[in-house]
């Protein structure tokens, strides 16, 4: 192993969302980990030592360009861009799931054997094998305009849009994983439990404040980005070079508790409150 396993010295990597919140978190430790880091977001991430570019994950005219702009080897991909429920359901699993797929799929031919792609879910997403058949249905679908037409016909199983969409996020991650690990990429999911970033102060605003009391924490407080931002970098570091198609909960033992029983499930029914609050 490298004698720097837990860093990506001089490696170069792309981060989505680098503008705010576990994004901007994420690429300010890379920065300083002396990766080159290619920071995508809709507006300029004003990261110091980034190469900040512009890329909407909801037109997918945006995302070819923003992929065909990057040249050259990755070492590794980070999708953390996303956003909440509070947008029209086809929007939030348009950019959430289909514009990361699509950006993904664009770049992968770029990442070499030992590379890696993170993909980021959600504690909304943790009932996704209750809800595999539902999910299947989106994932075989090729096309954006698909995507869109199928969240419109299927409104009341969509909800918000925000669990679907990391249900589909860790259903693909989990289908594409064994495919590319016969290519040496390895590609991981991480699902962060409540966080203090943008987006649940949007979820705060549009819900209002009482939604977070029903979402148990057990470290009695939300993450901070940063404590996700240090588990997405670990895994595509060298120190990760076995974990493959893995989701990591990243919620403080949230899902320890629900899966022994002693904490109350809050999350992961399609539409309700605790879903914007992840991240």
């Amino acid at each position: 192993m490298t004698a720097e396993p837990f860093r990506l010295r001089d490696r170069t990597v792309v981060v989505t969302g680098a503008a705010s919140g576990i994004g901007r978190s994420l690429a300010e430790l890379l920065v300083a980990q002396g990766a080159r880091v290619i920071g995508l977001d809709r507006r300029e991430a004003d990261v110091p030592g980034i190469d900040a570019r512009l890329v909407d994950l909801a037109d997918p005219a945006s995302v070819r360009a923003a992929a065909d702009g990057i040249t050259g080897e990755l070492h590794a991909l980070f999708n953390v861009a996303g956003v909440s429920g509070t947008l029209p359901p086809e929007t939030v699993v348009g950019i959430n799931y289909a514009g990361t797929r699509e950006l993904t799929e664009a770049l992968l031919p770029r990442i070499p054997a030992g590379g890696a792609v993170v993909t980021t879910a959600s504690i909304a997403g943790s009932r996704y094998l209750e809800r595999r058949p539902l999910v299947e249905e989106l994932l075989a679908l090729d096309d954006r305009s698909a995507v869109t037409a199928w969240c419109r016909e299927h409104r009341a199983e969509v909800g918000t849009g925000y669990t679907v969409s990391k249900d589909a996020v860790i259903w693909w991650t989990l289908h594409r994983a064994p495919e590319l690990a016969r290519r040496g990429v390895r590609i991981n999911c991480v699902a962060p439990g409540i966080t203090d970033t943008p987006i649940l102060e949007a979820s705060r605003a549009s819900r209002g404040a009482a939604f977070l009391d029903a979402v148990p924490m057990p470290l009695g407080r939300p993450a901070e980005p940063r404590e996700q931002a240090g588990v997405m970098a670990f895994l595509a570091t060298p120190a990760a070079s076995y974990l493959a198609g893995q989701v990591l909960w990243v919620d403080g033992g949230y899902s320890a508790g629900v899966a022994t029983g002693e904490l109350e499930h809050a999350t992961g029914s399609v539409g309700s409150p605790p879903d914007e609050t992840a991240r």
